[in-house]
């Protein structure tokens, strides 16, 4: 019998599947996390806006179009967005058991950037080019990678209910899954990446469980390293400049410490206000390399001021808020573990780039998450992003 809505009243049909289908995509909706979802987007077209007003009059790099980067930028954010709607339907669980095959295909592409494919850009021989202006930085997804794979390990048997915490067994097999990626990546070398690497894998531990003396050996192990790459010489000479400037600011200002003293020139001139969009003369006057990637929060001092650039660093403390809350209220570790290794590479990679525009820490190429133009770290944040999405919403109604 059928009431006089059209749907099936005994429950049954394809009336009631119809229902089941509506109420469940309206669930998942309700379910999202939008303050992340909502200060990420914003975070992507403030960029967009850092992006043009960088590149506009930069005629040798936007090939006479003063929009070229614009569209793009554009372009890479609806991508982001589709990936992370592609990994929310998806699901982390069903992402878990692929790990093997993402992991493979992460640690194929980063061995093929070592070979005549690989293409150097900024100093940095991290890329594969692929035509057409486009180019791939595998390393941005070999952090997703590593955060799955290491979750996977770890989360196994305590979320069958087998162990407490993950044995030493298994946290050195962990270890060993992320340490093979990470070596490829420092042989590029790509020492930016490798130490955001290296914090998610100091948070995924931390969240794991694993004893403390992991952690402490971790990073008695990484200071070791520190000074073996450096006195083994395995470092680039552009790159030993860069710790040198870091060390000494007076250095070389017009050399290798020309992009930080510009930076703090930039953000210094923007006072509380900024000088407005499109109107900073240190951008106007083209006056910070890679400005569009790495320096891309030097537009935002200059041109919107203190308000402006704290605007920026405000979003980016509310997407990691709501990641840590994902975090905590997850009922599984696999799913507390992958949202951890995120905030540990968000996190730091943030510090990272807005403290090298500052002054207070080194240079090392990496971009701001969310606002930088590049297409492989825009897929990979929202990737990410989509990621936490799916651990809110598959959680259980009453955690």
């Amino acid at each position: 019998m059928s009431g006089t809505n059209g749907f099936s009243v005994s429950g049954y049909g394809p009336e009631r599947s119809a229902w089941a289908r509506l109420i469940a995509r309206d669930s998942l909706v309700r379910r999202l996390d939008w303050p992340m979802l909502l200060s990420s987007l914003l975070l992507s077209l403030i960029g967009t806006a850092l992006v043009f007003s960088a590149t506009r009059n930069r005629t040798e790099l936007n090939q006479g179009d003063p929009y070229y980067f614009l569209f793009r930028h554009l372009l890479n954010t609806g991508i982001g967005l589709a990936l992370m709607i592609g990994t929310i339907w998806l699901g982390h669980r069903t992402l878990r058991t692929a790990v093997p095959i993402l992991y493979g295909v992460s640690v194929f592409l980063v061995l093929l950037v070592l070979t005549p494919v690989g293409a150097t850009i900024n100093g940095a021989h991290a890329w594969i080019r692929l035509g057409g202006g486009f180019s791939l930085q595998p390393s941005e997804f070999v952090k997703i990678t590593i955060i799955l794979g290491m979750a996977m390990l770890l989360a196994a048997r305590v979320d069958a209910g087998d162990k407490d915490h993950p044995d030493h067994r298994t946290v050195v097999q962990a270890l060993g899954l992320a340490a093979v990626p990470i070596m490829i990546v420092m042989l590029m070398p790509d020492l930016g990446s490798v130490m955001v690497m290296a914090m998610i894998v100091l948070g995924v531990l931390l969240a794991s469980g694993a004893s403390n003396r992991w952690v402490f050996g971790l990073l008695g192990a990484g200071a070791a390293g520190a000074v073996a790459v450096w006195q083994l010489g395995v470092l680039d000479e552009y790159q030993i400049n860069r710790f040198a400037a870091f060390a000494n600011p007076e250095l070389d200002p017009a050399g290798v410490g020309y992009n930080t003293n510009q930076a703090r020139i930039a953000i210094g001139s923007g006072g509380l206000t900024g000088t407005g969009l499109f109107h900073g003369s240190q951008t106007t006057g083209q006056f910070v390399p890679e400005q569009q990637t790495d320096f891309v929060f030097t537009v935002a001092g200059e041109e919107l001021g203190f308000l402006g650039a704290g605007l920026i660093i405000v979003l980016l403390g509310v997407v990691l808020w709501r990641a840590c809350r994902i975090a905590r209220e997850t009922t599984e570790l696999y799913g507390t573990i992958v949202a951890a290794g995120i905030i540990a590479w968000f996190a730091f990679q943030s510090f990272e780039n807005i403290g090298m525009t500052l002054g207070i820490m080194p240079v090392a190429g990496l971009p701001l998450p969310f606002v930088s133009y590049g297409g492989s770290s825009m897929f990979a944040v929202w990737v990410a992003i989509g990621l936490l999405q799916s651990i809110r919403v598959q959680r259980p109604m009453s955690a």
